[in-house]
């Protein structure tokens, strides 16, 4: 069985973002990027499933510059077998245009998983996963928190409001992952070395004949505002006349 892994170059979630002077989008020069948390989440289980003799291959696939080779390098020290760039170096692609692209090479690849992360968290759309889903008409699970495969069937727990949900789905299907699936692994040196000779392909974004025309534009990116100071009462009383008068909350 061959699981195809998609993986997003992000900033690392230990930075703080900072918005360009004018407001066009998040500054990204000199800062720190890694791959996407809940790709590490996909990857992760991919690995595991593939231990346990389920997966005979891991494909990852990245949709971005040329430095997201740097993050497939990554996944391929974590446990993949190959990775793919699909170089989209001059656009930065929304989602739906993400899917299609994905859509294409799935076309080649011919996996019967795909294990995605259920969202980035730059753009925090939540949505290649359903979208993808829809346009290779493949039955789909979200936010997944134990994942089994087993005779062309995957089970499938998910988190909702109430608790959780388990679904069958037939493959092949597209699973976006959630945080409680796994805890990923660091990837140790020799795996990082050996890496470096796994097989990585690039393809020229063109060359899939993927539709990724803009279709959102972004009027404007600002920074939430600043939390104002607290203030200390002396009393329930005080607390409760300052919640009436001062902020109307009572």
């Amino acid at each position: 069985m061959k699981v195809l892994v998609p993986v997003k170059r992000v900033i690392d979630y230990n930075v703080k973002a900072r918005v360009k002077p004018d407001q066009s989008g998040v500054d990204l020069a000199n800062v720190k990027m890694s791959m996407n948390p809940f790709d590490e989440i996909s990857v992760e289980e991919a690995v595991r499933l593939k231990e346990k003799g389920v997966v005979s291959e891991i494909v990852a696939v990245s949709v971005g510059p040329t430095q997201a080779q740097e993050t497939l390098r990554t996944a391929l020290a974590m446990g993949a077998d190959r990775a793919i760039l699909v170089n989209a170096e001059a656009q930065d692609l929304e989602p739906l245009a993400v899917a299609k692209v994905l859509k294409a090479v799935i076309a080649e690849e011919a996996p019967e998983v795909v294990l995605i992360g259920k969202q980035a968290i730059d753009g925090d759309n939540n949505a290649v996963g359903q979208m993808l889903s829809a346009l290779l008409d493949w039955p789909q699970a979200t936010f997944a928190s134990k994942v089994e495969i087993d005779g062309g069937k995957a089970k499938v727990t998910r988190e909702v409001d109430g608790g959780l949900q388990t679904l069958e789905v037939d493959l092949p299907a597209v699973i976006t992952v959630d945080l409680r699936l796994n805890e990923p692994r660091y990837a140790s040196l020799p795996n990082i070395m050996k890496a470096k000779k796994k097989p990585l392909d690039v393809k020229e974004l063109a060359s899939l004949g993927a539709d990724t025309a803009p279709r959102l534009k972004v009027v404007k990116v600002s920074e939430p505002p600043k939390r104002a100071g607290g203030v200390k009462v002396e009393s329930a009383a005080e607390l409760v006349s300052k919640l009436k008068t001062e902020a109307g909350v009572l």
